[in-house]
């Protein structure tokens, strides 16, 4: 019941972003691919994801026995953290990138795009980034709740309307910042990997304050619906090089 409540969520929060691009921003969009995947990417999680059993040992910071008001934040910075590094590794790992070049196959990025992932990724993490956070700090039902309502800000980051934080662009992901990551243009190339927090990109010296409103895409994108099934074996492009960058990485800050 709570699953289908969240997925009704969804539903409207992309439908809401949806009609706001479409009135500040009309443009093609691969809307249908990207539906097929999330289809795709929900029925693996009801299918293999039940077989993943979550860490039950004694965790580093008892996040149960903190008041929540503290709990949460670690909880979160914790969690983001950890999904900053995956999609660091997604990007330098050729079978992750593999993977993960579905997510960037996106010819013209929009709300929708959020659900555009290789269904193997959530395995994956299944495996590794969640368990560890349950390592590293325990949760309860009601923090593991509004962190789902949180996940609900990647429709806004991956939104074709044009927002930008500017310098405050360190503070919070924003759709500027995370479609300069999309980039297709090699000098963006390898940079703004933040789900939430930016402040990783600025400590890990991956940080590139947004300045304008770059195309995005692949060369190469899936063109039926079982392509993303078995996106892995039909993608061999390697991971984008970066080029070398006009601007000094520092006053970029």
């Amino acid at each position: 019941m709570i699953a289908l409540v969240f997925i009704l969520t969804q539903m409207l929060v992309i439908a809401g972003i949806t009609y706001s691009e479409r009135l500040r921003n009309s443009g093609p969009s691969d809307w249908l691919r990207n539906l097929q995947s999330w289809v795709i990417d929900l029925g693996a999680s009801f299918l293999i994801l039940p077989f993943f059993s979550n860490w039950k040992g004694a965790a580093l910071i008892d996040g149960k026995a903190l008041p929540f008001y503290i709990a949460f934040p670690i909880f979160i910075l914790v969690r983001d953290f950890l999904e900053f590094a995956f999609h660091q590794a997604q990007h330098r790992v050729p079978l992750l990138w593999r993977m993960h070049s579905l997510h960037h196959s996106d010819p013209e990025m929009s709300a929708l795009t959020t659900n555009r992932h290789f269904w193997g990724d959530q395995v994956i993490k299944a495996a590794t980034i969640w368990p560890l956070t349950s390592v590293l700090i325990s949760q309860t039902k009601g923090m593991l709740a509004i962190y789902a309502v949180v996940t609900l800000y990647n429709y806004f980051i991956h939104a074709n309307i044009k927002v930008n934080f500017g310098r405050l662009s360190w503070l919070l992901n924003c759709p500027a910042y995370h479609r300069r990551h999309h980039s297709k243009l090699p000098q963006d190339y390898d940079s703004n990997f933040a789900a939430l927090f930016p402040i990783w990109d600025v400590i890990f010296g991956s940080y590139r304050r947004p300045d304008g409103w770059p195309p995005t895409g692949l060369a190469k994108m899936p063109a039926r619906v079982t392509d993303l099934v078995i996106w892995p074996f039909l993608n061999h492009e390697p991971v984008p090089a970066k080029a070398q960058a006009a601007e000094n990485p520092v006053t970029a800050r």
